[in-house]
């Protein structure tokens, strides 16, 4: 299996840079076109991060998808450049992560106002649950890391959900250092939720997927994605949650875009 193959070699005493091959950092420059912009520093801490994410959570392909090493890194190297700085390992409470070769179904639960509960499939491009899983289908992947400008990236929202359920509560607000510093992403979050709904309303949003409307936890995720991927948009038109970003991830994409 090729994830226990990759599980092995990363989990062993041997320094990173001694077992990261070429051929994986071609393969990530094309697949995650985003890695080749990083600075040679970060890359490697990425590298790093990578090795212990493959080494700590299991992968498994479904729907008769044949895991590749390409598949194990592409997900990795994306998933890790949003704890590129953490200690430790990179996503406590997740433990594995399931490949689609395409959109799955999933069973979507909901209450009206009476608290009828109703059941229905829905078809997904991700998934991430709040008892250590993450599914992903991997043609949502490929084409939201190739194209790294256009704000849509299931691999970043998916795991931005992952970070979002550590503090036990899925609410657009992940786990942060103090009082003060939840005190301020609430302060700058609510208040740019709020507008981004009236601008979304209106048809006047410029920059964020409506479908951060959803809920907060949407609204992070596709905050997230923008984050990464269209930067100076979201520096211009939101300063302030870029900065509540910037300071969460400990990463500054505006110096990578140019």
């Amino acid at each position: 299996m090729i994830w226990q193959k990759l599980k092995a070699l990363f989990g062993g005493e041997t320094h990173i840079t001694e077992v990261f091959q070429e051929e994986w950092i071609t393969l990530l420059k094309k697949n995650v076109p985003l890695y080749a912009q990083l600075p040679e520093e970060l890359r490697l801490r990425l590298h790093e991060r990578i090795a212990q994410f493959i080494a700590t959570i299991r992968f498994e392909g479904c729907g008769g998808l044949e895991l590749t090493e390409a598949m194990i890194l592409t997900v990795a190297a994306q998933a890790c450049l949003l704890v590129v700085h953490r200690e430790g390992k990179p996503y406590p409470k997740l433990s594995a992560v399931y490949l689609y070769p395409t959109t799955f179904s999933s069973v979507s639960k909901r209450m009206d106002a009476h608290g009828i509960v109703t059941e229905g499939d829905v078809r997904r491009l991700g998934e991430s649950s709040g008892w250590g899983t993450v599914v992903l289908a991997w043609d949502s992947v490929t084409q939201g890391a190739r194209h790294m400008a256009d704000g849509d990236n299931v691999t970043f929202h998916e795991f931005a959900h992952q970070l979002d359920h550590e503090d036990g509560r899925t609410d657009g607000a992940p786990a942060l250092s103090s009082g003060a510093a939840y005190r301020t992403w609430s302060r700058v979050f609510q208040a740019n939720y709020a507008d981004f709904l009236q601008r979304t309303e209106a048809g006047t949003e410029k920059v964020l997927d409506p479908y951060g409307a959803t809920n907060p936890a949407e609204f992070f995720a596709v905050a997230t994605e923008i984050f990464f991927e269209k930067p100076t948009q979201l520096f211009n038109e939101r300063p302030e949650m870029y900065a509540e970003l910037k300071r969460y991830y400990h990463l500054d994409p505006r110096e990578w875009m140019g």
